[in-house]
């Protein structure tokens, strides 16, 4: 069982950032998704990319497998998903209404509220590489673009929360620390 699980199909430099951050890290096929084959985890992760044809097949499995993330937050795991690098995108298999528009820009991520979503980006000496901005949620604003725009998202769903983002940079270790060793490792 990991501490942290990412969903794609072939091997990411990715993964060996949290073994440098002590934690336990494992990949599965997005198609495991709602199957007794994806083990428990703290923290499921979908990377920059994944409904991008050209880099994975990871977003294939994302439709059939909305009960199954829905009950990993529910009970207390963590859902971080980057964006999908497509130009536009609607994420139908998240619990909440979220749009996706790709564009590249550079910012300082202005904090709305507080948040401890936010301390994925301590590490980040702006400006931080965005690949888009969000469009029509319902889930709470924590961070936007210089423009205004909503770049990470949270929603608290039961005793987890599902985080999304498109900040395009690699995540601060604080926030896996705090979430692996602040939960109890669930199955979806």
């Amino acid at each position: 069982m990991s501490d942290v699980i990412l969903l794609w199909d072939c091997p990411l430099l990715f993964e060996k950032l949290f073994i440098e951050y002590g934690l336990e890290c494992s990949r599965a096929l997005s198609t495991s998704l709602g199957t007794p084959y994806l083990p428990a985890c703290k923290i499921l992760i979908l990377p920059t990319g994944f409904a991008n044809k050209q880099y994975t097949k990871t977003g294939v499995g994302l439709e059939r497998g909305k009960r199954s993330l829905e009950r990993l937050v529910a009970k207390g795991g963590t859902l971080l998903v980057f964006s999908p690098l497509v130009p536009e995108y609607e994420y139908e298999w998240l619990p909440f209404s979220l749009k996706y528009v790709m564009e590249e820009n550079s910012c300082t991520p202005h904090p709305v509220g507080e948040h401890e979503a936010q301390k994925l980006i301590e590490n980040i000496i702006p400006p931080a590489g965005c690949d888009g901005y969000f469009l029509e949620t319902d889930a709470d604003v924590v961070l936007e673009d210089d423009k205004g725009r909503p770049i990470m998202v949270v929603k608290e769903i039961g005793e987890g929360m599902i985080v999304a983002t498109t900040v395009h940079e690699l995540p601060a270790a604080e926030f896996f620390k705090c979430r692996a060793s602040c939960k109890k490792k669930v199955k979806p």
